[in-house]
């Protein structure tokens, strides 16, 4: 549209209509239900839940009737009966401590001997001190007599103590304020052994015989120094009526005509990294605000979600007596349930009420007082500092959750063993006798159907009234309740059966989420009315017009510090992941980079594909971050990326890397990109499933080929790399990894001759291509699915993928935690015996453009950006950021070994890292991956013999290799 020809009053009107919009959503917001605050209901589920017989609640069942401990038991770290491993140490009145206490570290095992003096049930209760490690939650197995009590012993975790670096908060040079960094202020903690999971909200209680016994952790992550071990009594708590009571009988009395507000990011604590404070910018009733600007003005939000958070303020109260406690809070996201909170005040539930406290769904903020049917809880505080600490619980929920998570595994269970007889896609006009063949088949249903409803039933009960959060339950129950009726229709049904269990999945995953988000706090005398600034419907609409004509000024591409002095060293530097990545990285720039070095980064996120075009243009940037392992020899090829080479210390940093991360970036006698992220693939594997079907991990591509005879007799399937074509037009494709990995073991490369021609006609290569596509024609492999819902369900128990899908399946799969694991994928055997299991790797690089001005300024920057310092402060920023999901692929070495794996599972990593091969880039190399794509489906769908089709695309990729060397004037 021509600019000059827009009608003012058209602008004019569709402004007008905007505001009015505004005007009316806030209205309508305001008029909605606000209920005060009560603490989440507590009526005792009647749970159908068909415990294991290894769980906490199979355990406990068992001694529900044994008397509780009436003595302590106190166990002194340093004196223990027997160690494993020797990553052990004594230490001296550590950190302030007086006498003796054990320093664990990664791995090992620590026994205790210890005298009962009586049977009964005892808690246990840990005094430790987190010592510096990989920044992620302290994990041990607790073992009672060399054996594990119950399978969610295996899973204990201690948490570090988190808190802003700086004690005020920084502005960058356009005002905005930036994102306190979060670091570890550790102490001497106490902590009682509970579930890491939430589904049990108290601490696990453990039976012990009178007499002699021993007690051991096994190290599964992080290194901690352990003072004592306490077994004790857990103390009852009294009802809020009973605690009034005995205020009332005390004399107790209400303070008058006090207000005070603690800020929610002026907390003090937190158990995690993610809980940082945040900006929020969507509401005027926050403080400190602005409309245009960015301001630290809240904590919590979406991070705050997960159960075992907590965050912890400190108050300052001026005198004795009786206060009444609110929430300047949001909670925007969980509909049907609410987010519930367990409050501690000096580290202490207060009363029993308060371990389940339920902030319900609202959109925007609100004044939440702590209170029952209108009457607001009283608490008692002295004069003098004290704690508040809010954790995260699923309160009323977490055993319906647990259920539905349970029920899922069961499905799941269900549903592989119906496979086994139908295959994925059954006859729907055969009878399979599927009632016959499968005990206890409409028992197992109806179990289900009737443990869904009532927990449907149950959820509408706590959430007073119908919510989204039952559709999910009601639906599957209903579909169950037809299997029922009708069994012999139940395999026309297995997709949305499947569909089904895939959201049950999904609801799960969600309803353990209870984000919260905390403006302020407000510790007030009951005369005192607060009141709260920015909820009117006048300053919400003040707001949204001051956020819509804010918006037409603001540069949201630039990042943190601007630098437009010509008198300073400068570089600009584009990035194409999300904002929060960016926020995280300027943050770091500014730290540890132009603080040290002067020079000043202009950090831009940008689409990257507008990288080619505006580097023609001459707009480019002097540094590009996060591009594939492609576009780097591209742009050397046509003299616009730097050959880095050229740097005295170039061979130094390389050594950073290892030497696979380099070779997709070198090109002629130049290199011409540092490796950021290298990422391969690990062979993923469910522990149960092959238990069930008597299988083993396979270590050579033999042994799966055998072990593919079983899955097929049992209609499940092995998942190779998928087959996928571009996304997008015009997207490079690169060569299958699978037969990459295939090609290498089997000793072949895909060019020769120093690059000049492809290596794919070579017998080598053409084997490999037939045996590659064999997979897919005589074993009938699919080459396009989703492996993560798969392996979830157990229809695909095994499978070759990216090794960041771990990332992604520990938290997007709780049900099937601990029951599975990953390995080095299967390899070829040579000649003299041994398993070649080399396998190619893939990633992201970071670019100097030939156009930079200032070429020792970038390289200055690349060289700190890849550092192991900075690759490993990004990786933990980014978990702690956004949580284990997002840990960091980092190519540099040592950064990778200080990120915060499990012990076990990154021997297995590095296992494999040892045998990873880079796959060179040439000019025209872009046909290799495309026409072994075109090769891979004309001879598994055009059913050609793989030599020929192999060989009638090669021509292509010679032809193009041949054009683009001749383009570029290089020696044929």
């Amino acid at each position: 549209m021509n600019r000059q020809h827009r009608n003012p009053k058209s602008v004019a009107i569709v402004i007008g209509v905007s505001v009015l919009l505004c005007a009316v959503l806030i209205i309508l917001n305001l008029l909605s239900d606000n209920k005060p605050l009560d603490a989440a209901a507590t009526t005792p589920y009647e749970g159908k839940l068909r415990h294991s017989e290894n769980s906490y609640a199979a355990y406990i069942a068992q001694y529900e009737h044994e008397p509780k401990a009436e003595q302590d038991i106190i166990i002194d770290a340093a004196q223990y009966s027997r160690l494993l491993g020797d990553d052990f140490e004594v230490l001296d009145s550590f950190e302030g401590m007086q006498g003796s206490s054990l320093w664990t570290g990664e791995t090992g095992e620590v026994e205790w001997s210890f005298t009962a003096p009586a049977s009964g049930l005892y808690t246990m209760e840990l005094l430790y001190y987190p010592v510096a490690g990989k920044s992620s939650a302290i994990e041990r197995i607790v073992k009672l007599d060399g054996k594990v009590p119950f399978e969610e012993a295996q899973f204990i975790q201690f948490d570090r103590i988190w808190n802003n670096e700086l004690d005020t908060i920084k502005v960058d040079n356009q005002g905005n304020e930036l994102r306190p960094r979060q670091v570890e202020y550790p102490e001497w903690t106490t902590k009682v052994v509970q579930d890491s999971n939430g589904y049990i909200t108290e601490p696990f209680q453990f039976y012990i015989t009178k007499g002699t016994h021993t007690l051991s952790f096994q190290a599964s992550r992080e290194p901690v120094v352990i003072k004592e071990i306490r077994l004790k009594q857990q103390p009852a708590l009294p009802s809020y009526a009973e605690l009034k009571q005995q205020y009332e009988q005390q004399g107790i009395q209400m303070t008058s005509g006090i207000e005070l507000r603690i800020e929610g990011e002026a907390a003090i604590k937190k158990s995690s990294p993610t809980l940082y404070p945040v900006s929020e910018r969507t509401s005027a009733a926050v403080s400190p605000y602005s409309a245009s600007l960015i301001k630290i003005n809240t904590i919590g939000g979406y991070n705050w979600r997960l159960p075992g958070q907590w965050i912890e303020w400190e108050i300052d109260v001026p005198e004795d007596g009786l206060y009444e406690l609110s929430f300047i809070a949001q909670q925007n996201w969980v509909r049907g349930i609410y987010s519930t909170r367990k409050l501690y005040i000096d580290g202490v539930v207060p009363f029993e009420e308060m371990n389940q406290v339920g902030f319900k769904y609202k959109s925007g903020y609100r004044l939440d007082t702590l209170g029952e049917d209108d009457e607001p809880y009283l608490y008692y505080f002295t004069a003098g500092k004290h704690t508040l600490r809010l954790e995260n619980t699923l309160g009323p929920f977490a055993e319906l959750i647990s259920e539905v998570e349970d029920s899922l595994y069961e499905l799941n269970s269900l549903y592989r063993s119906i496979l086994m007889i139908t295959g994925t896609k059954p006859d729907e006009y055969r009878d399979y006798q599927l009632t016959s063949k499968i005990p206890n088949l409409i028992e197992t249903l109806t179990f289900e159907r009737d443990r869904l409803t009532d927990v449907a039933a149950h959820l509408k009960q706590l959430a007073g009234g119908t919510s989204d959060q039952e559709a999910l339950l009601k639906s599957m129950a209903i579909q169950l309740g037809e299997m029922i009726e009708k069994p012999d229709n139940i395999h026309r049904k297995l997709t949305d059966y499947k569909t089904n269990t895939g959201g049950l999945g999904t609801w799960v995953q969600q309803a353990r989420e209870h984000p919260l988000e905390i403006d302020a706090i407000i510790l007030s005398s009951p005369d005192t009315k607060v009141k709260v600034q920015g909820l009117s419907v006048a300053s919400k609409l003040k707001h949204e017009m001051q956020t819509f004509f804010n918006s037409f000024f603001i540069d949201y591409n630039s990042i943190g510090n601007v630098s437009d002095q010509k008198d300073q060293r400068t570089i600009t530097v584009w990035i194409g992941s999300g904002r929060d990545q960016a926020n995280t990285m300027k943050a770091m720039i500014d730290e540890t980079f132009t603080s040290q070095t002067g020079i000043n980064v202009n950090l831009k996120l940008v689409q990257m594909h507008t990288l080619l075009p505006a580097t023609l243009a001459g707009q480019g940037p002097d540094v590009a971050m996060q591009i594939d392992n492609d576009i780097p020899v591209n742009f050397a090829m046509r003299n616009a990326a730097a050959d880095l080479t050229q740097f005295a210390d170039y061979a130094e940093v390389a050594k950073r890397f290892r030497s696979s991360a380099v070779v997709p970036y070198q090109y002629t006698n130049g290199v011409y990109a540092l490796p950021e992220q290298q990422t391969f693939n690990m062979l993923f594997y469910r522990k149960d499933v092959l238990e069930e079907l008597e299988l083993e991990v396979p270590k050579t591509w033999d042994e799966v080929s055998a072990m593919l005879a079983v899955l097929s007799k049992n209609h499940m399937a092995f998942g190779l790399p998928q087959v996928q074509q571009a996304a997008i037009q015009g997207q490079n494709i690169p060569p299958n990894s699978l037969y990459a990995a295939l090609l290498f073991q089997n000793g072949g490369q895909f060019y020769r001759n120093d690059g000049k021609e492809s290596d794919l006609d070579s017998r080598v290569a053409i084997e490999t291509f037939k045996q590659w596509t064999e997979y897919y024609t005589d074993y009938k492999l699919e080459r396009e699915y989703d492996f993560a819902n798969r392996f979830r369900t157990g229809e695909m128990p095994i499978g070759i993928a990216d090794y960041t899908i771990y990332n992604q399946l520990t938290v997007f799969a709780p049900e099937i935690r601990g029951l599975w694991g990953f390995a080095p994928i299967p390899g070829t055997v040579q000649r003299d015996g041994t398993i070649n299991n080399q396998v190619p790797s893939g990633g992201s690089a970071v670019m100097m453009l030939e156009s930079a001005e200032d070429k020792e300024a970038a390289w200055e920057f690349m060289k700190w950006w890849t550092s192991d310092d900075t690759q490993a402060k990004f990786g933990r920023e980014m978990e702690g950021l956004m949580g284990a999901a997002a840990r960091y692929p980092t190519a540099n070495i040592n950064a990778l070994d200080s990120l915060p794996w499990p012990v076990a599972d990154y021997e297995q990593l590095k296992e494999q890292f040892d045998h990873v091969v880079g796959i060179p880039e040439v000019p025209g190399g872009y046909f290799t991956g495309r026409h072994l794509f075109n090769a891979f489906y004309k001879t598994v769908i055009g059913e050609v013999e793989a030599r020929e089709a192999l060989m009638d695309y090669v021509e292509y990729i010679q032809d193009e290799i041949e054009n683009k060397r001749e383009e570029f004037g290089l020696p044929q």
